[in-house]
């Protein structure tokens, strides 16, 4: 038993290796933008502290903090997503300018960054017209949903940061070793 999986795990690997090597989508066209990677690094740094900030809210609901530790965290949180925000914008603006993947990069992170932004809207609502509730279910829900949100970006926006780092290196050992 314990052979057929580990069996199955490398030929999972083996064809996902082979995809990244032959999809002509992801790493062929346009060269890749400087300016576009370097936004996608700093929009990735927002993204990190905002999924620790939205982490630490979630503990809030387990514990018994008041509505005044909701709205300050709140505010750290509506900051990160504000300049995420503007980050996003530029990355919008130089999207034209990226390669493939870059550009699929930036169609997946507004989309990603536009739900955080509503959901954190409704959790600041929540709290403004009733901040003895922070205490109730749906209000811990939207909470854990904003956690989950600001997870899924992060990790989305870091994958795509690593995938452009592993590109620039695996290009620049393929020059030197003259594969090109």
């Amino acid at each position: 038993m314990r052979m057929q999986t580990r069996g199955a795990g490398l030929a999972s690997l083996a064809l996902l290796m082979g995809g990244i090597f032959t999809t002509p989508t992801l790493c062929s066209g346009k060269t890749d933008s400087v300016e576009i990677n370097k936004l996608l690094s700093e929009v990735n740094d927002h993204a990190i502290q905002l999924r620790a900030d939205s982490d630490k809210m979630a503990a809030f609901t387990r514990s018994n903090s008041s509505w005044e530790s909701y709205a300050v965290q709140l505010n750290l949180i509506k900051d990160h997503i504000n300049a995420a925000g503007k980050f996003l914008a530029n990355l919008n603006s130089e999207r034209v300018n990226g390669s493939v993947w870059q550009q699929t990069a930036i169609d997946r992170i507004n989309p990603l960054l536009k739900e955080l932004a509503t959901n954190t809207e409704i959790v600041i609502n929540k709290l403004n017209e009733n901040p003895n509730r922070v205490h109730m279910t749906d209000f811990r829900d939207y909470v854990q949903v904003n956690a989950d949100l600001s997870s899924g970006l992060a990790h989305t926006i870091g994958d795509f940061v690593d995938y452009g780092n592993t590109k620039t290196k695996l290009e620049r050992l393929a020059a030197e070793l003259e594969l090109n």
